[in-house]
């Protein structure tokens, strides 16, 4: 990505395009506003909705820990998300209804 950036605009990024001791190139810039609050706040919403949902009685995929499951009435109720946005799904609307509510 620091490299593509370089060849877009060369005068404004290439001086700040430096190679690592392992050959990559990497970028280093002053941003105008802390970055860090966005990953604070995705880290806290991640831990809350998680969190509620393990007491809701849901188990974490152990390989997607965007995606939680819970077997209700004989099928699987999965919750998959991405930032703020959810996906829930299950064989019986009526149980994504009963959740929701």
């Amino acid at each position: 990505m620091a490299e593509l950036l370089a060849q877009g605009d060369p005068k404004l990024y290439r001086k700040h395009v430096i190679t690592t001791r392992k050959g990559k190139k990497v970028m280093f810039a002053e941003t105008k506003k802390t970055m860090y609050g966005t990953l604070n706040v995705s880290l806290l919403f991640w831990l809350k909705l998680s969190g509620s949902l393990e007491k809701l009685g849901f188990k974490m995929n152990p390989y997607d820990w965007y995606c939680m499951n819970k077997m209700v009435d004989g099928n699987q109720l999965t919750i998959l998300w991405h930032v703020n946005n959810l996906q829930i799904s299950h064989m019986d609307s009526s149980v994504v209804s009963g959740l929701l509510k």
